[in-house]
């Protein structure tokens, strides 16, 4: 789409604002709407200025001012604001024209260009499947004197005994009872498709949708591939759009790894491949899982560098409660034809030789899709540039439920950090891989750690309510 379509898309549809959008460090979007009257060819010569310094960890206050420069292919109209409105994603800029070496976009268009540079493919193309919960109440409150959380549901399995106006319809999900059941068990159908309604006109392919595991509303919708940086803004969409339409039922979604406890949590498995042109190059015939000798080596890349990664991937102190054994958590650091309980699964079912890929089952939401995708790109090609062959690090195959081997066999399996903290640890042991290309700086990879040192930091002082059913009365 270029400059012209979108003026005239904006007089066609009759817009009255264009949102510009960007993505911060943590992932999340932000934005700043104009006039449609005052957008004209200038608008995407000059950009949009805004105050970088208030955005967490992006800019220091002496050098705040900043320049959004909006990409014309990523705009779509807005399903939801009273007075149309039309979306763009932006990439960020310095004021002197320089492209902002901070900027998550920026890092995921370098990693791409990094793997044409290598001469090993063309294109990576990713597919996440992020998970997310739909709740009916959520409160919660942190302070001086009190913590607590509540998160109440509909369809939840602690309300079988619940007294309500008009009676309680049963109908509720079991505990780990919650995948794909037909309705009145599955309450949740008809907003799930009218996200998915809404996710279609804004660009989306979508593929399916279903409910997940976990009670309490547990979902998930599939959408279809594409290359890395334009996957990671569809998935700014996906989030945007699942969210304001659970809010427009009178409902709350959320993308938060684990929500709930005793139950599964929400991950956000990540398929992705390489392509030389329209060849693909993780699939051979007849080898194990259909994969390449290229395919074992960049498993090798993503499990060899994991514990790094996952301070990029599982970036929260809330993923590591869902990083624990069971509840079909990715813990174990090894690859699987089919096998759900290994960190990489490679899909059987189905698969053609362009359909051929690896799933890293360990990430979730509270990713920065940006940086994430770009990191495990750059960890894939480390195992392919050094041939990092799986296998003879012990990393499998592993053709077995891992969740019913014997204490001595799981010892030999390695594992994945048990803390924010450990995950950052290893990054700042194990970076060099995200440098490559100048893909990542040390000096962006520092200021990533700061930040995230902090909100650990956040998490460990504050006394936590089980702390008091264990230790009140000592």
């Amino acid at each position: 789409m270029s400059v012209q379509d979108v003026l005239s898309l904006i007089k066609e549809k009759n817009i009255e604002w264009v949102d510009f959008r960007f993505v911060g460090l943590l992932g999340k979007a932000q934005h700043i709407s104009l006039p449609a009257a005052e957008v004209d060819e200038d608008t995407f010569v000059n950009g949009v200025a805004f105050d970088g310094s208030s955005i967490p960890g992006f800019r220091g206050i002496e050098q705040s001012d900043m320049v959004m420069m909006p990409v014309t292919e990523t705009a779509y109209i807005d399903p939801f604001t009273a007075h149309p409105t039309l979306i763009i994603m932006c990439d960020i800029y310095t004021p002197d024209g320089q492209r902002y070496d901070r900027d998550p976009r920026g890092i995921a268009q370098k990693a791409e260009q990094y793997l044409q540079k290598t001469g090993i493919g063309t294109t990576a193309f990713f597919a996440p499947e992020s998970e997310f919960f739909i709740f009916d109440d959520v409160r919660y409150e942190s302070g001086m004197n009190k913590s607590y959380f509540e998160v109440d549901s509909e369809e939840a399995a602690w309300n079988t005994g619940r007294k309500e106006e008009g009676g309680n319809l049963a109908y509720k999900i079991p505990v780990k009872g919650g995948y794909v059941p037909v309705a009145p068990i599955d309450s949740q159908q008809d907003i799930r498709s009218e996200m998915c309604n809404l996710l279609t006109q804004a660009g989306l392919r979508i593929e399916r949708h279903h409910h997940e595991v976990a009670t309490a509303g547990q979902g998930e919708i599939n959408f279809r591939f594409d290359t890395l940086t334009k996957t990671a803004d569809n998935l700014l969409k996906y989030k945007y759009i699942v969210s304001n339409t659970a809010r427009q039922y009178g409902k709350v979604a959320t993308f938060m790894p684990k929500p709930l406890f005793g139950d599964n949590g929400s991950g956000m498995h990540v398929h992705q491949s390489i392509f030389d042109g329209d060849t693909p190059l993780f699939y051979e015939k007849g080898a194990y899982a259909n994969l390449s000798d290229m395919a074992l080596y960049y498993i090798g890349g993503i499990l060899y560098h994991a514990p790094a990664l996952i301070a990029i991937t599982n970036p929260s102190t809330n993923s590591f409660k869902r990083l624990v054994p069971g509840y079909e958590a990715p813990v174990n650091l090894v690859f699987s034809a089919g096998n759900r309980s290994a960190a990489v699964r490679v899909p059987i079912a189905a698969v053609t030789p362009k359909g051929c890929r690896i799933e890293f089952r360990t990430p979730d939401s509270t990713a920065n899709p940006y940086l994430a995708f770009a990191a495990m790109l750059l960890a894939g090609l480390d195992g392919i540039q050094k041939k990092i062959d799986p296998r003879a690090l012990g990393y499998g195959p592993l053709d077995k439920n891992i969740y019913e081997l014997s204490d001595a066999e799981k010892a030999e399996i390695r594992s994945v950090p048990g803390s924010l903290d450990e995950a950052l640890d290893a990054l700042e042991a194990d970076y060099e891989f995200l440098l490559a290309g100048d893909v990542f700086t040390k000096e962006f990879i520092d200021n990533y750690v700061e930040l995230k040192r902090g909100e650990a930091k956040a998490v460990n002082i504050r006394i936590h309510p089980h702390e008091y059913s264990l230790y009140f009365d000592c």
